[in-house]
């Protein structure tokens, strides 16, 4: 039975956290301001998450037309929310980058992408229990990097591309021991600059700090093996791309527990308190198709058991002019 949280503020400022049940309409979790709030309570009873909720008081139905969702993680502090991810770890997710990358250096032989793609198929789901291969890492930033649902995805102003990628993404807490804890799962849009990305492997760095958009609802438990979804771009009222899209283990090269083993193995994203916001990648990107976003359309991504989807629509920043000066 599918359970999940959305945070909402209500037109008076008031924060709140509703449930949902097996797509039943949401109902207010009497007390409750935060999903970090709700966390670190069951961590300090020693309990599930799930346990917590269905232990809580749960009062009236929540009009979601009536008040503004929130993502479904946040932190009082930005700076304790990182947002990270990896990358070629979904099956058939190397063959857009090794495309790319191939044709940008016009060499037949296996590009990097490639080989760390056939990697994670030898090694990214062990079955003993040790560590397998490591993915591709990258960081997009800290929480002021995260937007709230139905919320402008900025890009730079010197941004070659604005893209969008249809992922699952695993929510943590660091508990006060510097235990990771899973909270749950949210479906996400990774944004990236892909173009970027195409004219030198080694700039995947740079086309990774962007903006990241969740869709309202923390999944609580354990990812379906199987997840499919719709990936979709709008322009004008128009559906202009459309693509489905499949997640979870059974469509992956790696296993969660293999990701979240190379993420949390450095002490740094063990700090006790912080959030994390853990992408697990994707096989499904308009760029692969040939197709050009623009500002103003909307990507929208949708995906069971997931009830409500991930919307957000394109804006361009300002430009900015940079000065270092020197003290």
């Amino acid at each position: 039975m599918p359970l999940s949280l959305v945070q909402f503020q209500d037109r008076e400022g008031r924060r709140g956290v509703a449930v949902i049940v097996d797509g039943a309409p949401p109902r207010v979790l009497e007390g409750v301001a935060s999903v970090r709030q709700l966390a670190k309570a069951a961590i300090a009873a020693g309990i599930k998450l799930k346990d917590r909720i269905t232990a809580h008081d749960s009062g009236s139905v929540l009009d979601l037309s009536a008040v503004t969702l929130l993502s479904p993680i946040d932190h009082d502090d930005t700076a304790h929310l990182l947002l990270t991810g990896t990358g070629l770890t979904h099956l058939g997710s190397a063959e857009g980058r090794d495309k790319m990358h191939r044709s940008a250096v016009e060499n037949p032989a296996p590009t990097d992408s490639m080989k760390m793609f056939l990697m994670g198929v030898e090694g990214g789901k062990p079955q003993n229990g040790d560590p397998g291969v490591q993915p591709e890492w990258f960081y997009k930033g800290d929480g002021s990097m995260l937007v709230a649902p139905g919320a402008p995805l900025l890009s730079p102003s010197f941004a070659l591309d604005a893209g969008e990628e249809p992922e699952i993404a695993g929510i943590y807490l660091i508990g006060d021991d510097g235990t990771p804890v899973r909270l749950g799962f949210a479906l996400a849009n990774e944004f990236s600059d892909h173009v970027t990305e195409r004219g030198n492997y080694l700039w995947l760095a740079h086309s990774k700090l962007r903006n990241a958009a969740l869709g309202p609802e923390l999944l609580v438990g354990e990812l379906p093996d199987d997840v499919r979804g719709t990936s979709r771009i709008i322009r004008d009222g128009q559906t202009i791309w459309e693509k489905p899209f499949l997640s979870g283990e059974a469509n992956m090269s790696h296993s969660i527990a293999n990701l979240e083993h190379h993420h949390f193995k450095y002490g740094l994203f063990r700090r006790p308190g912080d959030i994390h916001v853990h992408f697990f990648g994707t096989a499904t990107l308009s760029f692969s198709g040939g197709v050009t976003t623009q500002e103003g359309d909307v990507f929208e991504i949708e995906a069971a058991p997931f009830t409500l989807p991930v919307r957000n629509p394109i804006a361009v920043e300002a430009l900015v002019a940079i000065a270092v000066k020197a003290l």
